[in-house]
């Protein structure tokens, strides 16, 4: 699962979703049933339930303070001030996870993008679209090599059950 979230009216604030729309793009009609969209405005609460049952999630953002043209992060659950309020970090939303699920989540990813204008009305700026093409071949291969995992998987297993007959 890949959920992006941001404004799209706020200029580079919009990478999260805007990768989401690369993706699908770049992937085509076949990957949507192995991979699931999400895009809104922020993690909220209600995201917890979205986690359940996947594989792997990466989760993608716009960050005016990460590295150019962007960085990764394993995500892992932890309490944080967010926790009350009715936008979550993404360690909170898996601690909402932990909550609710009573398990750990599966493994998350954090692909933050950075981003230089978040100004309310402005375009995606030049080095966020430059950041955000490079960001989009990441997550490709990301998604890429989650698949051969399940295929490398369903071998393994085949092979297995084949060797104790």
């Amino acid at each position: 699962m890949v959920l992006g979230w941001g404004n799209l009216s706020r200029a580079d604030d919009a990478l999260g979703p805007l990768l989401i729309q690369g993706l699908q793009r770049a992937l085509g009609d076949s990957a949507r049933d192995k991979v699931e969209f999400l895009e809104d405005y922020q993690l909220q609460v209600e995201h917890a339930l979205d986690l359940v049952a996947r594989q792997h999630i990466l989760l993608v953002d716009a960050s005016a303070s990460c590295a150019a043209p962007f960085e990764i992060h394993s995500c892992r659950p932890a309490r944080d001030a967010s926790y009350t309020s009715h936008a979550l970090t993404p360690e909170a939303l898996l601690q909402v996870y932990v909550d609710v699920q009573g398990c750990l989540p599966p493994p998350t990813t954090l692909l933050a993008i950075r981003g230089e204008s978040f100004e309310l009305g402005a375009s995606v700026g030049e080095a966020a679209t430059h950041n955000l093409a490079m960001a989009v071949q990441w997550a490709l291969a990301w998604i890429q090599e989650r698949q051969g995992d399940r295929v490398n998987l369903a071998t393994t297993r085949a092979s297995s059950s084949s060797n104790t007959n």
